[in-house]
């Protein structure tokens, strides 16, 4: 077997483009054979009766030959008859002529004409009535064909006029519609193979082209890419596979990037405690009070960081593992208010709400770990005095507004400033301000994204941040609340 190494597939007797050319032309050579035999049949017939036709008509032309020699003499007897004969050699036949009574009047020969020209003394009939033993028609016309035509005078038959074509005789026209059916099936045939062999490489150049392309992605080549303008579902393949591709691709980088911030974020907390320990191991610090809280901040801080993967590999799993319901966003909101109210009030931050009910299909527990998060994040980065204003309702400003809820969360803090505002949902990113891990937005974004809606911040840098989360809404009712009143936030899903 060979192989296209630039396509990367099989080309051999066993491969698809050689089945589906082998089938293509079985196909198209037996619809070429059933057209070009019901073409000859059909031709065949149509010439034997036009043939039978024309030899009617010179039976007939031979019959009024004979009538009006018969009307000439009054009889058969002394009739010329020469016309007659005229007429059918004309056409290639032998003639017989008999009267009313069958007895025989005339016949011509093989030659066109019996003995003695066919005309006897006194009934103008050859030696022996020029008739061939035992039959009455001479030689030659066994295995041919006979055509008879009633001699009519003045409304009466008088006769009859027989005209016999050899058997060999046949239409000039049947050997040529043979040659021209053969020439069309043989140029059908060729045409059918061509057309068979281009369909069959249209066919597998994109399968060969995505084979190829599977093995170098295998392969280690990631940028591997098929990039088919073809349409139709092997179009739709290829795109798909090139989109499997793009989201591997994009897997690996995002695997790797939190690789590289995971080991970023543990390093400090923990060189920070194994210097702090060594210290204290080698009494170069004594084990004071002092000494021993920073060592416990530090611990806190790579809890608060491992708690904070754990949310967001939670986050980015929800989406397989959501327990849908309908449920009021307005009571998730407002559970959620009531948990971190406290905490917001410790940080001198006042909360007001504005919940209209408004129902989607969600996760109540991650949905309230959204609106906990973005209340987390006002209490960190606001000042004290500042206002923290939570709203949910219909997204009256979108396009569908029955088709969307819309949640925000408002302050008056000192905002984002604008070369920071693109990075607020990047994971592990802080700005100079930040005092967490830089995982809250991301775990936001990640949980709105696998409920099918969008967030995004706003912010002019001076007088506060705008979060706005839009999620599709559902016209169904839940059927119990939401959340009940829970003041714990959802443990991670493993």
């Amino acid at each position: 077997m060979t192989s296209d190494t630039r396509a990367g597939t099989a080309t051999g007797p066993g491969s698809l483009r050689a089945r589906l050319l082998i089938a293509f032309v079985a196909v198209a050579a037996a619809a070429i054979a059933l057209v070009a035999g019901a073409a000859l049949v059909g031709a065949d017939r149509s010439l034997s009766a036009q043939a039978a036709a024309e030899r009617q008509s010179v039976a007939g032309r031979a019959a009024d030959a004979a009538a009006r020699a018969y009307l000439a003499r009054g009889g058969w007897d002394d009739a010329d008859l020469g016309p007659t004969v005229a007429v059918a050699s004309g056409a290639g036949a032998r003639v017989v002529v008999r009267t009313a009574d069958g007895e025989v009047v005339l016949t011509t020969g093989g030659s066109g004409m019996g003995p003695g020209n066919g005309v006897g003394p006194g009934n103008g009939v050859g030696p022996g009535n020029g008739m061939g033993p035992g039959n009455g028609m001479g030689p030659g016309h066994r295995g041919g064909s006979l055509i008879s035509a009633a001699v009519q005078v003045d409304g009466s038959t008088v006769g009859t006029v027989a005209l016999v074509y050899p058997a060999a005789a046949s239409t000039s026209g049947r050997p040529v519609a043979w040659a021209w059916v053969g020439v069309a099936a043989a140029v059908a045939l060729a045409l059918a193979l061509a057309a068979a062999w281009w369909i069959t490489r249209m066919l597998t150049r994109p399968l060969a082209v995505l084979t190829a392309t599977a093995r170098s992605f295998a392969g280690g080549d990631r940028a591997a890419r098929t990039h088919l303008p073809t349409r139709g579902e092997l179009g739709e393949l290829a795109a798909a596979f090139d989109e499997a591709a793009e989201q591997v691709e994009h897997s690996e980088r995002a695997r790797r990037q939190l690789s590289a911030d995971v080991a970023h974020e543990l390093r400090t907390p923990l060189a920070a405690l194994q210097a702090g320990l060594e210290e204290l191991r080698d009494g170069l610090a004594p084990p004071d009070a002092e000494a021993l809280a920073r060592l416990h901040d530090q611990t806190l801080r790579l809890g608060r960081v491992v708690a904070d993967l754990a949310e967001l590999s939670a986050a980015d799993a929800a989406r397989l593992t959501l327990r849908r319901e309908p449920l009021d966003l307005a009571a998730v909101a407002r559970d959620a208010a009531d948990e971190y109210e406290a905490p917001l009030r410790a940080a001198g931050l006042s909360l007001t709400r504005a919940l209209e009910p408004v129902v989607i299909e969600g996760d109540a527990l991650r949905m309230h770990q959204v609106v906990g998060n973005l209340l987390q994040n006002c209490a960190r980065h606001c000042r004290p005095g500042d206002v923290v204003t939570l709203t949910v309702g219909l997204d009256a400003d979108g396009a569908d507004a029955d088709g969307a809820a819309r949640l925000t969360v408002r302050d008056t803090g000192p905002g984002i400033a604008a070369e920071d505002l693109p990075h607020v949902f990047t994971r592990f990113w802080r700005s100079g301000r930040s005092l967490g891990s830089g995982l809250g937005m991301a775990i936001v974004r990640a949980l709105v994204e696998a409920h099918g809606g969008h967030v995004e911040a706003q912010s002019d840098g001076r007088t506060g941040t705008l979060v706005t989360v839009i999620l599709p809404a559902s016209t169904q009712l839940p059927p119990v609340p939401a959340v009940q009143n829970e003041r714990t936030a959802p443990s991670p899903i493993a």
